[in-house]
């Protein structure tokens, strides 16, 4: 497959030199300053607004990843339901506003329900007669303004999981995300699938990956090669997708190095 630029997520103060760097070579950028918890509560406008002076001339895909601190996609509390989906709504709003092409949602699958799963067997599919009520007007919404909604996985041991999902809904807006770090946690500590199982387990409904490297402790969000990932393999498993991802990578220290790091994955996907 041919594979889309690499890009990375960035926040607001990010070093200019690493934004420019990213605008001019016109790639990715997803924009992570409206996932704090009660952010959308406040007034974001002036935020947004520097933002669209910021992003202005960047003719490569924005994308926005969307609030997700409490707000469970799988949430069966209708009154609460109506407050995640009208939060996702407002996120809509600053993706139209900013030109976003994709907003990055949390699943809401975890691994008691993957053991559990025979066990109550009612509760996935609850899980995602929720979802489908959440997602119904945000979807709508997205489907409006050519927005895609990239359903990330978290706490997922079974892949499956989230691509059942998708499928029940059957919604061309709605299609997966892929955190690599999250992945190797989850096969790390709770014996899941690696990350090129995850992977391959997207079938042809994989939109965007966040690349982020990790140790299998905790969700360190390094650059990739710093930590346990076998990226060789990543690269590998990425080429025989059947669809092109979004490829952005997702650090939370050491933004100076996302050049090196994206020419070293560039490197395996032989861009």
């Amino acid at each position: 497959m041919t594979f889309s630029k690499l890009g990375a997520a960035i926040t607001f103060n990010v070093e200019e030199e690493i934004f420019n760097w990213l605008r001019d070579a016109e790639r990715p950028i997803e924009v992570q300053d409206f996932t704090s918890p009660n952010i959308l509560n406040s007034d974001f406008t002036g935020l947004v607004l520097e933002y669209k002076d910021k992003l202005k001339s960047h003719k490569g895909t924005i994308g926005l990843h969307g609030p997700f601190f409490g707000l469970d996609l799988g949430n069966r509390e209708i009154e609460l339901q109506k407050l995640i989906s009208k939060r996702l709504l407002v996120a809509l709003d600053i993706c139209e506003q900013l030109g976003a092409k994709y907003i990055v949602i949390h699943s809401p699958f975890n691994d008691w329900m993957n053991l559990n799963k025979r066990q109550y067997p009612h509760v996935l599919s609850s899980t995602i007669s929720a979802m489908t009520d959440i997602l119904e007007a945000p979807l709508k919404r997205a489907s409006d303004i050519g927005c895609t909604l990239v359903l990330e996985n978290c706490d997922d041991t079974d892949p499956k999981m989230r691509l059942n999902a998708i499928q029940e809904i059957n919604h061309p807006n709605l299609r997966l995300s892929l955190d690599t770090g999250h992945a190797f946690l989850s096969h790390s500590n709770y014996n899941a699938p690696s990350v090129i199982d995850f992977i391959d387990a997207a079938e042809g409904y994989l939109a965007h990956v966040h690349l982020q490297d990790v140790d299998g402790y905790a969700d360190r969000h390094w650059l990739p090669g710093e930590g346990s990932i076998t990226w060789p393999a990543v690269a590998d498993a990425l080429k025989n997708c059947p669809t092109k991802p979004h490829l952005v990578i997702e650090v939370r220290k050491n933004m100076h190095r996302i050049p090196n790091a994206i020419t070293y994955l560039e490197s395996l996907f032989r861009l």
